[in-house]
């Protein structure tokens, strides 16, 4: 089974957990972002592509769900996906404060670019009020992306014991 196939159901469940059940819910004074979170692990597992192809999927779905402004949530969550992937891709890979730190870091720059590009767009938006919310926000996501990090690993990770190169003989 392909890896796009793989990660669908865990972007479009954690996109209805989003929309559906933690919507207006309160962590630390902060809505936990799950979807956010599971593009950062599905990008931490899978690389900076897929991660990017999760972000998109899952801001489209947000989107249409919630009715907000059509890609909105997806331009941001491209580039979550993307650089979460890229830093699992380069640094972060077998490291324990790997997923924690690529969350944190990447859960404050979403908020930043979100009023940034609210306020591109021309819509109403209190940077106060975003970016206060950030750090709290950063503090939740990196508490659930361990966990959310081990279920993408065990259903992307492929079990391929034959797949690894052998020694290199020269003739």
């Amino acid at each position: 089974m392909s890896l796009a196939l793989r990660a669908a159901p865990l972007v479009f469940v954690a996109a209805v957990v989003q929309v559906g059940t933690i919507s207006g819910t309160r962590i630390l004074g902060a809505e936990p972002d799950i979807l956010l979170v599971t593009v950062i692990a599905v990008a931490l597992v899978a690389g900076s592509i897929p991660g990017a192809v999760a972000g998109f999927a899952g801001g489209l779905l947000v989107d249409v769900m919630s009715l907000a402004t059509l890609g909105t949530t997806s331009i941001l969550l491209i580039l979550a996906g993307y650089w979460a992937g890229r830093y699992g891709e380069t640094t972060g890979r077998g490291r324990a404060y790997g997923p924690p730190l690529a969350a944190s870091a990447i859960t404050i720059l979403a908020a930043v670019g979100g009023v940034a590009l609210h306020f591109l767009l021309g819509q109403p938006v209190s940077a106060r009020t975003a970016l206060a919310g950030a750090i709290p926000s950063a503090i939740v996501a990196a508490g659930l992306v361990v966990a959310m990090h081990r279920l993408a690993f065990a259903l992307l990770e492929p079990a391929r014991p034959f797949d690894r190169p052998g020694q290199v003989e020269i003739v």
